[in-house]
């Protein structure tokens, strides 16, 4: 095959997984007793949780136009680079593929945790699970993009129907909670401002990754209906499924029982299946993790096949095999993911400086849309972001406040991160090539 070429032909079946299989994770297990300990009402529980998905389809109407405008797989390195040019491009790149491997090795960690938790022969092994879980699905990728496909599809699937039992579960053996709990005091004015603003963070944290479909742009057999339909209709998607399963743990147990739960899920498994909610929970941990493993591994192979095509990385980068997979960035991704879950116990400062750059590189994205609709208004746009420029302005407003909010609240990673972006430069003029 022609070095640089990729197969045509997913739909946005697969787009539609590839963007559960990012975003529906941990955090939904997670989330709910940070928002809960801060928003103790029901009520306002439930605005939390609905607010984070009204901002996360404002960034998904914007992205659905630059996809469309811009159709070539590498997730939103591909914007930054044509508006922004080389460095920005550069920047985004490189922060989404680090942070894509690290996140591909923090979800192998988890299914490793889990398998020991669950197997005794397995325990202590968490390390070599977690690397036999990266490289596996690595191989099943390496046979072709027909083959990741129908993994993520079937892994998508899977974790779809875990999380429909849980819910079917929690209404049908929930709702029998009578000890007595303690009120917890409702924040009124500023503090409930306060409250709500970091209640708000925790929950986007947990719709991050609805940009799964834009990943794979060029793959898609119709682009300018894929991938609005897969990004928007993946966000409503989240929505509905993220509402359903808090509206099932409130009817399990009172939202101050939630409050301050660590794994709130586990709390509410074991008020369900008792002593077996553990081992449950666990389970259904592991299938939500295998489909996260499988998409971060194609998202991570795309971005640096696209920043070899542009001649940022190594000119081999970007050489595909027969059945569609640039074979290359697949093998220096899982690679990296391996060295991640090696050195986990210091990859997690890495990652988490790291997680600074995903709403930064949100930010990036939505500025290009401004930038492009100015400099390029005659390109063709399958698709237009819908209330454009307010609906573009309010997620550019959102994305910085809620860096602002990051850097407040986390100042050191912060600063490293900064202290990243600046060495950054003379890398890139250190690697850098001329465009071809």
């Amino acid at each position: 095959m022609p070095r640089g070429r990729l197969l045509r032909v997913l739909g946005v079946g697969f787009g539609l997984a590839a963007m559960i299989g990012t975003t529906i994770g941990a955090g939904i297990f997670r989330a709910p007793g940070d928002v809960a300990s801060r928003l103790p009402d029901d009520t306002l529980y439930l605005v939390a949780w609905i607010g984070g998905g009204l901002f996360a389809l404002l960034g998904a109407i914007q992205i659905a136009e630059l996809g469309t405008m811009l159709p070539r797989s590498g997730g939103q390195y591909v914007f930054a680079r044509h508006a922004l040019g080389r460095y920005a491009g550069f920047i985004v790149g490189w922060t989404d593929w680090i942070s894509t491997c690290g996140t591909t090795a923090a979800v192998s960690i988890v299914v490793g945790e889990f398998s020991g938790a669950l197997f005794p022969s397995l325990q202590g092994r968490a390390s070599s699970v977690a690397v036999l879980i990266a490289l596996v699905f690595a191989a099943i990728q390496w046979r072709g993009i027909r083959w990741g496909s129908t993994t993520q599809n079937l892994t998508s699937a899977l974790k779809a129907a875990a999380f429909v039992a849980l819910c079917a579960a929690a209404f049908a053996l929930g709702g029998h909670e009578t000890a007595v709990t303690a009120l917890l005091p409702r924040p009124s004015g500023m503090a409930l401002l306060t409250a709500f603003i970091l209640a708000l963070q925790a929950v986007i944290y947990t719709y991050d990754g609805w940009t799964g479909a834009i990943y794979f742009s060029e793959e898609l057999r119709d682009p300018g209906r894929d991938i609005p339909r897969a990004v928007i209709g993946g966000v409503f998607l989240v929505i509905a499924i993220y509402l359903v399963v808090n509206v099932a743990f409130l009817y399990v147990l009172p939202v101050t029982r939630l409050a301050g739960e660590e794994f709130a899920a586990g709390a509410v498994a074991g008020a369900i299946f008792g002593p077996s909610g553990d081992t449950i929970l666990r389970s259904i941990t592991i299938l939500a993790m295998l489909s996260s493993v499988n998409a971060n591994h194609l998202m991570a192979s795309r971005v640096l096949f696209a920043m070899s095509r542009d001649g940022l990385f190594v000119r081999r980068a970007e050489e595909v095999n027969e059945g569609g997979t640039p074979t290359l960035a697949l093998l220096l991704s899982a690679v990296a993911a391996v060295l991640f879950i090696v050195a986990a116990r210091t990859f997690q400062t890495v990652i988490t400086v790291l997680a600074f750059f995903f709403v930064a590189n949100y930010t990036i994205s939505f500025v290009s849309l401004f930038v492009l609709r100015v400099l390029e208004p005659e390109r063709e746009r399958p698709y237009r972001a819908w209330g454009y420029p307010w609906t573009t302005g309010a997620a550019l407003i959102g994305s910085v406040g809620f860096l602002a909010g990051a850097i407040a609240g986390d100042t050191r990673h912060s600063l490293y991160a900064l202290l990243l972006l600046a060495v950054s430069y003379p890398v890139f003029r250190a690697i850098n090539s001329p465009a071809r």
